[in-house]
């Protein structure tokens, strides 16, 4: 946890003198790696409770994202890392699990950055996280984050950046009818990504207090995208059983708040809708 406080230390400081949107932009070229460690079960314990998973068992599916998180930040707030942290958003993942993972297996963590892409409010970075068990392979997730910023020419903006950056492997929209049956309702608490923030480490100001927040355009504070896709798959049957997840995070959760959990009968395809039926996440499974 130290490394991360350093990061997010690191990234309060270099973030005002980064300009995201520069059409010379560059990522740097390496990966970070953590070497093959155990799983702490305390943290694991504290990540389950608040995201709804069984406290026993195979690994949550998204919990190789955050014990990867402390790297992803070093490398985000890096100085040659081009678009400033702070108040990055999350807009997509997708999830690839290999096999099932034992809390008891050492996990060696791999991220690296695979390219920027323009967005219609601003520009957006791909990081990737790998996670390996001796040789193998065993989880991998692909993750947008979007620098917002003003964007007067998009047409401009797209042809600038992609001469500038080769365009990365986006994660698809995922094919959700807009008609799914609810199946839940949560309410969800003002101090939900302070709670988050202390079990995943994931201390963006976005998601802490509505005075941080309003300081990157967000009228209160809004929850974590990966509490939100954590959440869902929480009421999955099996969960380990799943060969891919592919979410994409359509609008901020304003905290407190009270939003509906709904997924067809099959399981295949869910999403989280607000009080007034706006849409905040939706998403796929596979088996």
């Amino acid at each position: 946890m130290t490394s991360l406080s350093a990061s997010l230390v690191r990234g309060a400081v270099t973030s005002p003198f980064k300009r995201a949107g520069r059409p010379d932009a560059t990522l740097p070229p390496g990966r970070l790696t953590r070497p093959a460690a155990p799983v702490a079960p305390g943290p694991l314990a504290a990540y389950a409770r608040i995201c709804g998973f069984a406290e026993s068992g195979p690994l949550p599916l998204t919990y190789p994202h955050v014990l990867a998180f402390p790297l992803t930040m070093r490398l985000m707030t890096g100085r040659a890392f081009p678009l400033p942290v702070l108040g990055l958003v999350h807009t997509w993942i997708e999830i690839t699990p290999a096999r099932a993972v034992q809390p008891t297996e050492p996990l060696e963590l791999t991220v690296y950055a695979d390219g920027l892409t323009p967005h219609r409010r601003g520009t957006e970075v791909t990081m990737v996280t790998e996670a390996r068990v001796g040789e193998e392979l065993v989880w991998e997730s692909r993750s947008g984050y979007l620098s917002r910023h003003a964007t007067a020419n998009a047409t401009a903006s797209h042809s600038a950046t992609t001469d500038a950056v080769a365009s990365p492997r986006t994660a698809s929209a995922p094919d959700v009818p807009d008609d799914l049956p609810a199946v839940a309702e949560w309410r969800l608490p003002g101090d939900l990504g302070r709670r988050y923030g202390a079990a995943s480490g994931d201390r963006n100001p976005i998601h802490l207090h509505p005075l941080t927040a309003r300081l990157f355009g967000f009228p209160r504070a809004i929850a974590h995208g990966m509490w939100t896709v954590a959440r869902c798959l929480a009421e999955v049957d099996d969960p380990a059983e799943l060969t891919s997840v592919r979410a994409e995070f359509k609008a901020p959760v304003l905290l407190p708040a009270t939003v509906t959990y709904a997924a067809d009968p099959a399981g295949n395809a869910f999403a989280l809708r607000g009080a007034e039926g706006r849409t905040h996440l939706v998403g796929t499974v596979t088996r």
